[in-house]
């Protein structure tokens, strides 16, 4: 993108340059070098014999006459408004002026005054234009703003994929297609127009298409769904006229659309009105879709992380007729990835990649590309030769917490108040069934707004939660508050986002779950991020009583309330280990989740 800009400033600064610099020549030539004096003063000098020579122009008079200067009488030139005199020439006679007439050519004035300009800014403008490569930015709006990458560029192939094993499957087809389309069209089947790639940001959706061209051989066109959109009507429309065009003349090809929702977002979506030229740029590449022949084996691949709010006539067969999900890697996946990243980086013998995969849940390739770069940086900047599981570790904490704040100075009151709340947590944490083990204690301040932190990693990938597991996450949340409470008669604000998350599950329970036998199995809140939108609903009040809201807030608070009242009983029992390992921790600061473990068994 910076690039796209560049070559929009640069010609139109030089433009203004160029049309500065007409203009000042217009005016150096425009303006007369004479010293300008009136009829009167003409005349005077005339009959003191001072005038030398005069020509006589159709509205003036120009010549020579000594008049005053810094060493007396010069010779200078003068220039004056001819008035209708039948004396002049008598005159100009009687005292013995030479004269002569001129008769004026304008055209000859134009063209120096104002062609010669406008033909250096002409020539300018050519120069830079040639410069940057490519015609005018005015004659060339229409054109695709694609980026071609061919076959020989494209280094890229199913090697530098993991974590993403049946997308990957899926794809190898469609490699299959571009590499022989007449085994599957001799059957009288069809290729697949499109492709779309589904998925979360940083699942590797460009790199799986990059991946396909890589593996086909074939050009790969590549550009974003907002470069078509621009401000002119008409403009997008025209530009997947050509991307199509430009695709069908480099056949076989892939057409990947970045970030396909910044160009295919349901029409009527928006309650204010649609955008008529992003609506007019959708209407031409369905047409485009439906017109193209795939037996020229062009095959356009698309990706999005926000389904639910493509035109429907986008994701229906004969337009993208393949949907693939490009998921979150689980733990094998993410290890693959992790394995993959690192092949460039020097690594200590103690890195264990299976372990890594287990400490990201959630992570995704761009997460994981990003861990094993910023251990490379702290091991670089320790001095470090190799990589070490240190710096990896670490690496996977700035990034789930935020970056260490030691030269954030909290009094003693605060730092007891931390060390209390995180150790609720993590002693909850140990006490209920089926919890995350707890990794890590810290009180040392991260990112923006942590004072301290429990770390808990899941022993494996989850994908169903139990309503016993839900409850045992809200008594955990609620660890830290009910361990101020016991300790300080008090509490503080560091609850807040505990009660969030806390409150944001017991409402999960009752009114998506069914979880609550007071309000039964009934729904009370549809998915909020459906897969794929038919109709947006714009209207977001509940579509149920008020007496039903006032039970639901009534059985959600009870739910907080009995985990609430659950913690409490869990620290009451555990008070003194509570008193002791809190001395521990402010003084070391930071508790490995082994350490702890072995802490809470003596104290216990």
């Amino acid at each position: 993108m910076k690039q796209t800009k560049k070559k929009l400033r640069f010609p139109i600064g030089y433009l203004l340059l160029a049309l500065c610099v007409a203009f000042l020549l217009n005016s150096l030539i425009t303006i007369p070098r004479e010293i300008k004096i009136d009829y009167s003063e003409f005349k005077d000098l005339l009959a003191e014999d001072r005038i030398k020579e005069v020509t006589i122009e159709k509205e003036r008079i120009t010549g020579k006459a000594l008049m005053a200067g810094d060493k007396g009488e010069e010779e200078k030139a003068f220039v004056t408004i001819r008035v209708e005199d039948p004396q002049l020439i008598a005159d100009l006679r009687q005292h013995g002026v030479t004269f002569s007439g001129k008769r004026e050519n304008t055209l000859l004035n134009s063209l120096i005054a104002w062609v010669l300009p406008l033909l250096l800014i002409v020539g300018i403008w050519i120069f830079f234009m040639r410069r940057v490569g490519r015609g005018p930015e005015f004659m060339s709006v229409g054109r695709s703003k694609a980026k071609i990458l061919p076959e020989d560029q494209l280094d890229v192939t199913f090697d530098d994929v993991a974590g993403v094993d049946e997308a990957t499957e899926e794809l190898k087809e469609v490699v299959e297609f571009l590499r022989n389309p007449k085994k599957f069209t001799q059957l009288g089947g069809k290729l697949p127009k499109g492709v779309l790639l589904v998925g979360p940001p940083g699942c590797g959706k460009t790199l799986l298409a990059k991946a396909v061209a890589g593996e086909s051989k074939v050009p790969f066109f590549s550009i974003s769904g907002s470069e078509f959109v621009e401000m002119f009507v008409g403009v997008g429309a025209a530009r997947v006229r050509d991307l199509f065009a430009r695709a069908l003349e480099k056949a076989p090809c892939i057409i990947f659309v970045d970030e396909l929702d910044a160009l295919g977002k349901a029409r009527g979506i928006n309650p204010v009105g649609g955008h008529d030229e992003r609506e007019q740029t959708l209407n031409q590449l369905l047409v485009e879709m439906d017109g193209f022949d795939t037996k020229k084996g062009v095959i356009l691949m698309a990706a999005t992380n926000r389904p639910e709010i493509l035109d429907p006539a986008l994701l229906r067969p004969g337009r993208f007729d393949r949907h693939v999900l490009v998921d979150r890697p689980d733990i094998k996946g993410r290890q693959a990835i992790l394995e993959i990243h690192a092949k460039e980086v020097k690594l200590a013998k103690d890195v264990d990649f299976a372990a890594l995969a287990g400490m990201t849940p959630g992570f995704v390739g761009a997460d994981l590309a990003n861990v094993i770069n910023e251990a490379a940086l702290l091991a670089a900047r320790r001095g470090e030769k190799a990589v070490r599981m240190a710096e990896m570790e670490e690496a996977i904490e700035r990034i789930v917490a935020g970056l260490e704040k030691k030269t954030r100075v909290m009094n003693k009151q605060e730092r007891r108040i931390v060390a209390y709340h995180e150790l609720g947590h993590a002693l909850v944490a140990l006490s209920v069934p089926n919890a995350d083990p707890v990794q890590k204690v810290s009180i040392i301040p991260r990112g923006i707004a942590a004072l301290g932190y429990t770390l808990q990693r899941p022993t494996e990938d989850r994908y169903l939660m139990t309503k016993s597991e839900l409850i045992n996450r809200l008594t955990t949340l609620l660890g830290g508050r009910v361990a101020e409470e016991l300790t300080f008669d008090e509490v503080s604000t560091g609850a807040q986002n505990d009660l969030v998350k806390a409150t944001d599950i017991a409402r999960s329970m009752v009114k998506e779950y069914g979880m609550s036998e007071a309000m039964g199995l009934v729904a009370f809140e549809r998915n909020r991020q459906p897969l794929y939108l038919q109709t947006a609903p714009f209207s977001s009040s509940p579509e149920y009583s008020e007496e039903t809201s006032r039970a639901i807030d009534a059985e959600i608070k009870r739910i907080v309330d009995e985990a609430h009242q659950r913690a409490r009983k869990i620290l009451t029992k555990k008070k003194k280990v509570l008193d002791k390992v809190a001395q521990i921790l402010l003084e070391k600061e930071v508790i490995q989740g082994d350490e702890l473990k072995r802490l809470v068994s003596e104290a216990g």
